[in-house]
């Protein structure tokens, strides 16, 4: 068999452009034929004799027409050169460029362009078509305002103040009423994650929900009682009302604890208006900074009257703000009625909707006390001894998660445009004496006071004095360029609330600053943060942190609540008709692999409340019993709560908390929950009610895999049985990495889905968060001490083995289990 022809190397591109530029820059030749050659050969020899020393004699005349007529060819030939090799060269000044050096802007300011190519570039340049393609096609009059303009394209949806910034640099899209960033538009990730990690990140968190409630401090306090988690520290407690700290908690319906669970939300006091006290305090590990060896500190010490006026911030996420707002609405009227009762007919609740009238920026990274401070000038007039020890103190701060949970700091700050740009402040040397520490700042009412509570203040600072253009007016009068102006007298002292903001633990969590400002200062504060260096993140950043630190992210990993639910179904219809979309041969088959719920985690059927789709029979509705029959609307309403929280339990709820602790026992169970139940004046669940309670129950949970594998979103949970757990624990040990091969699946019973799930960054291995049911983890547990019975040193279990497989694998992976903690969301 002959061998195959050897193919001709094809020039390259480049080759192939340098040949068309060659080829258009060559002047063609005219061919000199026989006939013409004689004729000058013939003119030479009439010529004469001619010696070869003597010149070449030039023509006495010349005839124009005739010479122009010989020589049409060349001419031609060279017009047709020139006109060829210009319109060969497209490439212009600013392509000639490399690509990390290409500006936009250089494609109409020549001064961005290197100096070797300025030239080209002013030649390149159209001004006249330019000047033309600028004339607007509408007289003056007839021009839609761009306000107007942009006011009608937010009819079904709500911009930021930022948004114009957003939506030239990052991906967005409709949510929760509003049109935020999802994501910057480079696809990488990992630059955000450093930011975050060692460096500062800024996300506009201005769409989160603020409710105002204004009454006495006793209502207001059973008002938050009745709809607050009653585990930890009530919202009415005196460490809080003083306004020093900010409390973050969850929301549940009134008489419905411990199911009715809606969202996390924040609570902020306004801070008391009382004198400084000097008082020893309490020992308390989660207030105690670290090195702090000081016995005595600075506090307000609260003491208000009951019935004092006082006002409180409640915030939400926007997706259950008005689920919120019913809530807060129903509990207030629960607690006048019962006022009421008692003969207090005097007592007033306001509840106010702010979502309009400030704004959020969330600061998280271990630069972000650096980047505050360089940012923000505080005014000099008003300020208190704390403040300004705690603020010569904050550039040295290295990360927020040292000083006391949830700590407020209010001011006043000039117009940032004021010092534009800004510079980051730079910790201090060690070694410097006297160097004032920042773990020596307390919280304290004093240190949180701020004008940022008043509406009639934040009104006036709706529109800012000066545009941006006077500003910068002011600043080219300077005689030296670049230095910041000195505030003025008429120059705008807006208000501000920080407040310390920590997800996870303080030794692998992230931590940083909650910035609140008045509304309308959004964009003067965003340019002087984001100038600063830091890294702006959407919301896919901000997930990633929560995930990164450990923490469940509202609403994606909460399952069994309405939010949940719409989120999942949204995700689930795009990713169906993505599937739906794709060739069979480019996409698992879910049948073929056993996935039952490929899209939705059918947690009915986990918890054993419904039969998959598959074993469904169509049957009537099941008509209310007798017990529904005998209710009048002129029942107690505590009774009635009661009885409709035991119907609730037919449907998923999630059981968070120190109720963990106390699902071995059922008595015990019940208890804890009637003790937390009493706290909130609701009545008392019935023993009966535990088995119900807990066969509905989800329990939030912590996945990592023992060593290779990543179990992604919808990933399937299995419980391993006694054999095989034995044989995994001989392989597999608690920190080991060995192990993590693939095991076979025999799709069993599942027990759970994960909710996130991703490669870890901060951890270097995969992890997932998730649920299961709650009597299959009172299964992990008896299993663990059946399996550790009679070993010596056994100790209670806290991490179990299971199998994950994800929704599009063959495969399972063994992975370790725990419980999770949603104290810190």
């Amino acid at each position: 068999m002959a061998g195959k022809r050897k193919l001709e190397e094809e020039p390259s591109g480049r080759d192939k452009k340098k040949i068309k530029i060659k080829t258009a820059r060559t002047i063609a030749i005219q061919n000199v034929s026989s006939s013409s050659t004689a004729s000058v050969t013939q003119a030479s020899a009439n010529a004469g004799p001619s010696t070869s020393k003597a010149p070449a004699r030039l023509p006495g005349s010349l005839d124009v027409e005739r010479f122009v007529e010989a020589r049409a060819f060349e001419i031609d030939a060279m017009h047709k050169a020139m006109k060829a090799a210009s319109s060969s060269g497209t490439q212009r000044a600013w392509q000639a460029l490399p690509r990390h050096l290409r500006r936009r802007a250089a494609s109409h300011d020549v001064r961005r362009v290197p100096l070797r190519l300025r030239d080209k570039a002013i030649a390149e340049m159209d001004t006249v078509n330019k000047k033309k393609k600028s004339l607007p096609k509408q007289g003056k009059n007839k021009r839609v305002p761009r306000t107007e303009k942009f006011l009608s394209r937010q009819r079904s949806k709500t911009w930021l103040e930022t948004h114009i910034w957003h939506a030239k640099r990052m991906k967005m899209e409709d949510i929760w009423g509003y049109r935020l960033a999802m994501q910057p538009t480079e696809k990488a990730f990992r630059p955000s994650h450093r930011a975050a990690q060692h460096g500062c990140i800024i996300h506009d968190a201005s769409y989160l929900g603020l409710i105002e409630i204004t009454g006495a401090l006793g209502p207001l306090s059973d008002l938050l009682l009745l709809c607050c988690d009653p585990q930890g520290q009530p919202p009415g407690a005196q460490r809080y009302t003083v306004g020093s700290r900010a409390l973050d908690t969850h929301l549940y319906s009134p008489g419905q604890y411990p199911l009715g669970l809606a969202c996390p939300i924040t609570i902020i006091w306004k801070p008391v208006d009382l004198p400084n006290q000097t008082v020893t305090p309490k020992a308390n590990a989660q207030d105690k900074p670290a090195e702090n060896n000081e016995e005595t500190r600075r506090v307000e010490h609260p003491s208000p009257e009951p019935g004092s006026k006082r006002t409180v911030w409640l915030m939400v996420h926007p997706c259950v703000f008005d689920t919120a707002f019913g809530i807060i609405q129903s509990c207030a009227s629960l607690t006048l009625a019962r006022l009421k009762e008692t003969g207090n007919t005097s007592i007033e609740i306001e509840i106010a909707d702010l979502r309009t009238q400030l704004n959020i920026f969330e600061i998280m990274g271990p630069k972000s006390s650096q980047v505050i401070k360089g940012a923000l000038s505080p005014t000099a007039a008003g300020q208190k001894d704390d403040f300004t020890s705690f603020w010569s103190s904050l550039g040295d701060i290295q990360s927020t998660g040292s000083l006391a949970p949830g700590m407020i700091i209010g001011f006043k700050v000039h117009d940032p445009r004021l010092k534009f740009p800004p510079k980051n402040a730079k910790p201090s040397p060690v070694d410097i004496p006297h160097q004032s520490s920042p773990m020596k700042v307390f919280p304290s009412a004093a240190l949180a006071r701020c004008e940022i509570w008043g509406e009639t203040i934040r009104s006036s600072l709706k529109q800012p004095r000066y545009k941006k253009k006077d500003i910068d007016d002011r600043k080219a009068q300077n005689l030296i360029p670049g230095q910041p102006l000195a505030p003025q007298r008429q120059d705008d002292r807006i208000p501000v609330l920080l407040v310390q903001r920590s997800l996870g633990s303080v030794q692998s969590g992230t931590h940083g600053w909650m910035l609140i400002i008045p509304a309308g200062w959004s964009m003067p504060f965003f340019s002087s943060l984001t100038f600063t260096g830091s890294r702006v993140g959407g919301q896919r950043e901000r997930q990633t942190q929560a995930f990164e630190a450990g923490v469940p992210y509202f609403p994606k990993d909460y399952p069994s609540i309405p939010a949940h639910g719409e989120q999942i179904s949204k995700t689930a219809d795009e990713e169906e008709a993505r599937w739906k979309r794709t060739p069979a041969a480019k996409k698992p088959n879910f049948e073929k692999l056993g996935t039952r719920s490929p899209w939705r985690p059918d947690w009915e059927v986990v918890l054993g409340l419904k039969e998959p789709k598959s074993q469904l029979v169509p049957t009537q509705r099941e008509a209310p019993g007798p017990e529904h029959e005998d209710l009048q609307p002129s029942e107690d309403v505590e009774r009635k709560d009661a009885e409709d929280t035991a119907m609730l339990g037919k449907s998923p709820w999630l059981l968070r908390g120190a109720l963990l602790k106390y699902m071995s026992l059922v008595p015990d169970f019940i208890k804890e929950i009637n003790r937390l139940r009493t706290r909130r004046s609701e009545s008392h669940f019935d023993f009966k009610d535990a088995d119900l309670l807990l066969r509905s129950a989800l329990v939030p949970v912590q996945l990592t895999p023992c060593g290779r594998g990543v179990l992604k979103d919808m990933s399937m949970i299995y419980m391993l049985e006694d054999h095989e757990c034995e044989e995994a624990q001989k392989h597999v040990g608690s920190d080991s990495e060995e192990g993590g091969e693939a095991v076979t699946c025999d799709k069993g019973a599942i027990i759970g889905y994960t909710t996130t799930g991703n490669f870890c960054l901060s951890r270097g291995r995969g992890h997932s968060l998730g649920a299961i049911a709650a009597i299959k983890y009172q299964a992990l547990v008896a299993q663990a001490r059946r399996l550790s019975q009679g070993a010596p040193g056994s100790a209670v279990v806290s991490r179990f083995l299971v199998k994950g497989r994800n929704r599009d694998g063959q495969s399972s992976w063994l992975a370790h289990l725990e419980a999770s903690d949603f104290s810190q969301s």
